[in-house]
């Protein structure tokens, strides 16, 4: 996954937290919410890798999107998105953040996070040859 990638995918998740931090609100408690986030984000990113929409051809060649990410890493990372989710929280308590926008964002960001650090770890495995599959 090289640099770009990261990146797109990091603000891709980050934004997607953020809209359904605003959508949600104060309807669900702040633990919820990022959780809700991560998830939301992680699939996101995930079909947003994966479909191939004709209009974006262009945008794609440019980003260098070789090929989709595997179905059972999309899984992983939507398990993932559990402890993105988690992790946000904490550093939102930690530091008194209670906007809904700010805690979604988090949430989608470390779900992003986790993501990236999949994506890079099958990287590796597949140019090493190993069993990572």
């Amino acid at each position: 996954m090289t640099a770009v990638n990261f990146l797109i995918v990091l603000i891709l998740c980050s934004v997607v937290g953020a809209f359904t931090g605003l959508m949600l609100g104060d309807a669900v408690g702040n633990l919820y919410l990022a959780i809700i986030a991560g998830f939301v984000a992680t699939i996101v990113a995930v079909v947003a890798r994966n479909v191939k929409i004709p209009q974006l051809v262009f945008v794609y060649s440019a980003l260098a999107v070789e090929r989709p990410i595997p179905l059972n890493l999309g899984i992983y990372s939507v398990v993932t998105s559990l402890i993105g989710g988690a992790a946000a929280i904490g550093i939102a308590n930690t530091t008194n953040l209670t906007s809904s926008v700010a805690i979604g964002s988090l949430g989608g960001f470390f779900a992003g996070l986790m993501i990236a650090i999949l994506m890079t770890i099958y990287d590796m495995g597949r140019r090493e040859g190993s069993a990572v599959r």
